[in-house]
């Protein structure tokens, strides 16, 4: 079996791709992402009314499919309670299963 060496010293400077970092680019700023909290958590609502058509618009975009939890900032009961709501109100034509 063959080892494959480098092929010189490791590089210094910019990586590919990356912005330079040095005299007059300024600090460098870190991103932090802010935790999504759950909307429901927070306005204490435990039943999330399948009539209610305009608070169940909020998760469902354009397309018509239901937001994932990593992005409509859900928590995993309320998602599952979400979904639920949402699926019978699809079935009684309160909301759209897809657009035209």
């Amino acid at each position: 079996m063959e080892v494959r060496k480098s092929s010189g010293p490791p590089r210094s400077g910019p990586r590919p791709g990356g912005r330079p970092s040095g005299p007059g680019r300024g600090p460098r700023r870190d991103f932090v992402r802010r935790r999504r909290v759950c909307k429901f958590c927070v306005e204490k609502i435990d039943y999330i009314d399948y009539k209610d058509a305009r608070i169940l618009m909020q998760f469902i975009p354009e397309r018509g499919k239901v937001m994932p939890r990593r992005l409509s900032g859900v928590c995993s009961r309320h998602q599952r309670r979400l979904m639920e709501a949402v699926k019978r109100a699809r079935n009684i034509a309160l909301i759209p299963f897809t657009t035209e």
